[in-house]
């Protein structure tokens, strides 16, 4: 719809359809020429003035959305635009984002919604949201059919992420549900903790840069992207608490890496032999990109790979008989179990009273740095691992799902690998009980 209004100088198109609104300096006399500033104003002020009454005119209309002033056919934007006022969440819609979040933990995380018990009930909220939101990041290479298309996913995450924790999300249930939870760590804390949205970013551009399946050089860039995403989630998790520890953060790292590097293990056979692609009939125009995320990917270090000499094209055409690659899948799977090794040494350590035996390569990191609590009594460092402990729950699975590789031989291919423990229950409870990991 379009509509004009008109005065003696200025002449204002509203198109509703772009959203935007022009305003046309025009005359009133009847030759149709441009009206010309007075001499005694100059050209800016005139603008300026034409601007103020053009918005009085508008205020008729309908809110403005994006003002452009034309003056002799030179288009200038102005300098504020109205910004959209914060979404208000119901009752039922943040009931209904709970529901949605905690399916797609059972039915795409199981060990994580089986774990949701061992964290404290005021921070459920954001556990739930934080695995869903890895799930549906960590999918999207599964969900689209392009490394092209998944970028564009992947960046209305980030654009989701920005407004959920500003208070406005979009009406989106993983967002809503982050947009609560983030309020109650503010609320909680009187404002003075809050997500890191860096360590957010921080994740959903680590699964951008592996959309396409790119190999690892070596451990330690496998080790890089489970620092950078399972730790990172960590990360979260404790902030949501809300916790404030470098020795917390310290062993949620090394916990992290562990549960990282086992998740690539346990994703190897389906990058290996990708299911059919997801076509959509309206991409037609990234066709050039088709493929790119389905075909077979061997997701080992390099440097592993030569020194067990194992072939990718090997792996690709005999699967769990490709020569060296049990003994390659031993190596990855042997790095995993040291850090959680390297966990549970540090968390008896910590409650023997004793520091660490190795510095934190991330402690210098900016969002590591805390600084002390005011208004509140200083915590030891085992006080503060054993509030935390909840958040270190996910190296039980883990440890449990190592276990499993071990006795089958470490043939990753094995289908029982791709179930979830019935024991893990039982497991995680005793774990719990014991305060080990």
């Amino acid at each position: 719809m379009r509509g004009d209004v008109t005065d003696s100088r200025i002449f204002v198109i509203v198109d509703d359809i772009k959203g935007h609104i022009h305003i046309h300096s025009k005359a009133s006399n009847k030759q149709g020429k441009s009206h010309t500033p007075p001499t005694a104003m100059t050209t800016q002020s005139w603008t300026r003035n034409a601007y103020t009454r053009a918005n009085t005119l508008l205020n008729t209309i309908r809110p403005r959305k994006m003002i452009w002033i034309c003056q002799q056919c030179r288009h200038q934007s102005t300098d504020t635009v109205a910004q959209p006022a914060s979404t208000t969440v119901s009752g039922e819609e943040l009931s209904r984002s709970r529901r949605y979040c905690m399916d797609m933990l059972r039915k795409y995380d199981t060990p994580s919604s089986l774990l949701l018990p061992y964290i404290p009930s005021h921070a459920r909220d954001a556990y739930i949201a934080l695995r869903a939101f890895n799930i549906e990041v960590a999918r999207t290479a599964d969900t689209t059919s392009t490394p092209t298309i998944g970028a564009m996913r992947l960046q209305f995450q980030r654009d989701a992420i920005t407004k959920s924790l500003a208070g406005s999300p979009p009406k989106q249930p993983i967002a809503i549900l982050l947009a609560k939870a983030a309020e109650d760590i503010e609320r909680k804390t009187d404002g003075r903790g809050k997500w890191s949205k860096s360590w957010f970013m921080r994740i959903i551009d680590t699964r951008e840069k592996y959309l396409s399946n790119p190999p690892y050089p070596g451990v330690a860039s496998l080790e890089s992207y489970a620092e950078n995403t399972y730790s990172t989630l960590l990360y979260l998790t404790l902030q949501a608490l809300p916790m404030s520890s470098l020795t917390a953060d310290h062993v949620a790292s090394h916990i992290g890496k562990a549960t990282g590097i086992a998740a690539v293990l346990r994703g190897l056979p389906l990058l290996a032999f990708p299911g059919p692609p997801n076509t959509h009939s309206n991409q037609g125009q990234f066709s050039g990109d088709v493929g790119a995320t389905r075909q077979g990917a061997v997701m080992l270090p390099l440097d592993v790979m030569a020194e067990s000499g194992v072939r990718e094209e090997d792996v690709l055409r005999n699967g769990a008989e490709a020569q060296g690659l049990r003994d390659a899948v031993f190596v990855v799977a042997t790095r995993a179990n040291d850090h959680l090794i390297t966990a549970r040494q540090m968390l008896s350590q910590v409650r023997a009273g004793k520091d660490a035996d190795h510095e934190y390569e991330h402690g210098n990191e900016e969002e590591h740095v805390y600084l002390p609590s005011k208004g509140r009594k200083a915590e030891t460092q085992a006080q503060e691992v054993e509030r935390a402990f909840g958040a270190f729950m996910p190296a039980v699975a883990t440890q449990m799902w190592l276990g499993r590789l071990e006795r089958a031989d470490f043939d990753v291919f094995g289908a029982k690998l791709r179930v979830t423990d019935w024991r893990l229950p039982f497991s995680a409870f005793w774990a719990w009980q014991r305060r080990r990991i």
